[in-house]
């Protein structure tokens, strides 16, 4: 498969607090194919989301990037990125109340993402907004648009997370612990969202978690990380049924038993 997007030899560092640089990501390596759903996980702390975020210049300030990232055969910086962030990327992150910005409505928020990177007018804008937030699942989207995030749940604000994400229309959607904030059954209710948009609409999906239920139930091949570091990868059902790597035994050991075996939670 030609890889959508690849990291190769990525790593992380900051200034440490006595002038050594403290590395929080070393030697990263993965590719993700059009279509394919590939999932990170590890510990927090492992790296997961600086090694995935900092390539597109979403890492704290300081942050020193090295390697190579890759997306449709163009090289790309963190400098660079900027052309892909919201476009042909697009970010769904954990928190998403922290996702919008809590003086303004959902509506300019999400007619913004549009109009900054497709150039389209603010009409159309919130004419798309309206759809997307229909087809994520919000109910009275029109009105749902006149509100503030305050005003909205936590799943619904997830929801519109994902809805302000595929404005873009991006073709890679990268997911950093999108159902951790979130209770059991709205967290069921976003993986079954994240799986229908991925066939709908093709996208290929990133997604970063500590939760292997999560991964079970969405991904096609995981990266395990651990230390700053890519330990393993291997196809989802390889990964639960026959580990390779001692840190990856003791997460699954770690987690409670799927309802089932094999490979879906």
């Amino acid at each position: 498969m030609t890889a959508l997007f690849a990291l190769r030899d990525t790593g992380v560092a900051y200034p440490g607090p006595h002038g050594a640089p403290v590395t929080v990501v070393r030697r990263l390596a993965l590719d993700v194919a059009a279509g394919e759903c590939l999932a990170v996980v590890g510990a927090s702390g492992s790296g997961k989301t600086q090694g995935l975020l900092a390539p597109f210049g979403l890492a704290a300030p300081g942050a020193v990037v090295t390697g190579e990232a890759w997306f449709g055969g163009q090289r790309f910086t963190p400098a660079t990125a900027r052309a892909l962030r919201g476009s042909a990327v697009g970010f769904v992150f954990q928190d998403p109340l922290a996702t919008f910005a809590p003086h303004l409505t959902l509506g300019t928020q999400l007619a913004e993402v549009a109009t900054t990177h497709r150039g389209i007018g603010r009409r159309q804008a919130l004419d798309e907004a309206t759809a997307l937030l229909e087809e994520v699942g919000v109910d009275d989207a029109r009105q749902r648009l006149r509100q503030f995030p305050h005003e909205l749940s936590g799943g619904q604000r997830q929801r519109a997370a994902v809805a302000m994400a595929l404005l873009g229309n991006p073709r890679l959607l990268i997911a950093d612990e999108p159902t951790t904030a979130l209770d059991g059954t709205v967290q069921a209710q976003l993986l079954a969202l994240l799986h229908r948009l991925r066939a709908t609409r093709r996208l290929s999906l990133l997604l970063a978690s500590h939760d292997l239920g999560v991964v079970a139930a969405l991904a096609d091949r995981v990266v395990v990380m651990a230390d700053g570091m890519d330990v393993e990868t291997a196809p989802v059902d390889t990964l639960f049924s026959r580990p390779a790597h001692a840190y990856t035994r003791a997460l699954l050991a770690a987690m409670p038993a799927l309802s089932a075996p094999g490979r879906r939670a």
